[in-house]
């Protein structure tokens, strides 16, 4: 205190200006992102748990395990987005957003068909599932707390199956979502899987533009060519 009282005559005396910091002011930005976050985890958990519990009771009726692998699925998604590390960098524009939304509320919006018969057996689809599964897993597992939903950079990672494509999680999701629809052929699952994984392959795009900002991604995206499929796209 005594020095802050010596300061300010000499300061004015010097023809300093001091001006008072505004804690509130910096403060009102990261509260506002802070909010923005936790209504993001808010809704996924909602989200999901709705479908976890159509899918839950379609499966204690019918006994189909297909379901239950989407719900594995989307489960990870859920306990990643909770844990997930902040981003450096954040594309926060009206394209990700919507994106990233169409893409997010699709799979929480499937249903179950009761009088429908499947395209193909069970084991067909479950195993077609649970290849989806296990990339999204081996995806997630490389990413670990890097992983997002709004196209962000949150560290650049090119180990694991990230040296064969630069987005496998989104394959798995494409692949998961073919086998629930050849076991759930209905033209409701149809529309909203393929709108979300269009907006999926989308947000790829929005999102490597993000990244590209980063020279070690650029570098990467110059050693591993394809995003979804190796030697298609």
């Amino acid at each position: 205190m005594k020095r802050l009282a010596f300061a300010l005559p000499v300061a004015l005396t010097r023809g300093v200006s001091l001006r008072p910091v505004r804690f509130e002011a910096s403060r009102g930005p990261a509260r506002q992102r802070d909010w923005g976050e936790l209504a993001s985890k808010a809704t996924i958990v909602t989200l999901f748990s709705m479908m976890a519990m159509r899918i839950s009771t379609d499966f204690a009726r019918t006994g189909h395990v297909t379901g239950l692998l989407l719900v594995a699925s989307e489960a990870l998604v859920v306990v990643l987005t909770v844990f997930r590390r902040s981003a450096g960098i954040v594309d926060r524009s009206l394209r990700a957003r919507i994106l990233t939304m169409m893409s997010m509320f699709g799979p929480p919006l499937v249903r179950p068909a009761v009088a429908f018969v499947p395209v193909t057996s069970e084991a067909v689809t479950v195993l077609v599932s649970a290849v989806g599964l296990l990339i999204v897993i081996i995806g997630k597992l490389s990413l670990g707390r890097s992983f997002g939903l709004t196209p962000a950079n949150r560290g650049v990672v090119s180990t694991g199956i990230y040296q064969f494509v630069r987005h496998p999680i989104y394959l798995g999701y494409l692949i998961t979502h073919i086998g629930f629809v050849l076991a759930n052929p209905l033209d409701w699952n149809l529309s909203v899987l393929a709108a979300a994984d269009l907006a999926l392959v989308m947000r790829a795009r929005v999102e490597e533009q993000t990244l590209a900002k980063d020279s070690t991604y650029r570098e990467y995206m110059q050693r591993v060519r394809f995003r979804l499929v190796p030697g298609l796209f």
